[in-house]
């Protein structure tokens, strides 16, 4: 079931990366973000009510609603034209999670991909934080793309091979692609983008980026 909501969370980081780059219109994402907001809401909620006490499955479900809160808040700024700071804090507390739940990964559950995943989505939080907490608008662009990459790398071709029972054979081969691809595609971002270190008080006058989220 974790496995069916991966994909959608793959959909998701994706459309919010295109839309942080541009590409759409920030109100025609919100739907999106609803639909799987609610989904990681219910699945973990689903997965800790059916775990018997198991805590292993408990400890795996309670990170899913780090994602479905963050897509409900995108939602909700979207359609009231919030400013995006609260979700920016917000995602910084995400991202300090996500290393947490990176650590047990590696030592817990012995799982090395997911380890490597949990370490990019808090790498990204961590960029929304900066975006919408700290107001680095020149960080837009960049945020988006590394969104929409890895919408497909942390989302949707994991889910699949999940799906498909084709994950586990490939486990360490896949940590080190993520590993390293990740450093080489998002460290070459870096220099693809201008004025990524932009903030208020350097910024030339233009609108805010639309409050956006994972």
């Amino acid at each position: 079931m974790g496995s069916v909501g991966l994909l959608y969370v793959g959909a998701v980081l994706f459309v919010n990366g295109v839309m942080l780059l541009g590409w759409i219109d920030s109100r025609s994402a919100a739907p999106m973000n609803v639909f799987v907001g609610i989904l990681q809401v219910v699945t973990p909620t689903y997965l800790i009510f059916t775990a018997d006490g198991d805590a292993d499955q408990i400890l795996g479900a309670s990170g899913l609603y780090l994602f479905g809160f963050t897509y409900l808040y995108v939602a909700f700024n979207l359609f009231f034209g919030l400013d995006g700071s609260g979700l920016g804090f917000f995602s910084g507390f995400v991202a300090v999670c996500a290393v947490v739940f990176s650590w047990i990964s590696f030592t817990r559950f012995d799982d090395n991909a997911f380890g490597v995943i949990w370490l990019m989505w808090a790498f990204l939080w961590g960029l929304f934080f900066l975006l919408l907490g700290r107001g680095r608008s020149g960080l837009g662009r960049y945020t988006g793309a590394v969104a929409a990459i890895e919408g497909w790398v942390t989302g949707a071709v994991p889910a699949f091979l999940l799906l498909t029972d084709e994950f586990a054979a490939r486990e360490n081969l896949i940590a080190w692609a993520l590993a390293v691809g990740s450093v080489v595609v998002f460290g070459g971002l870096y220099f693809v983008f201008p004025n990524l270190h932009q903030n208020p008080a350097t910024a030339e006058p233009g609108p805010r980026p639309a409050p956006a989220g994972a």
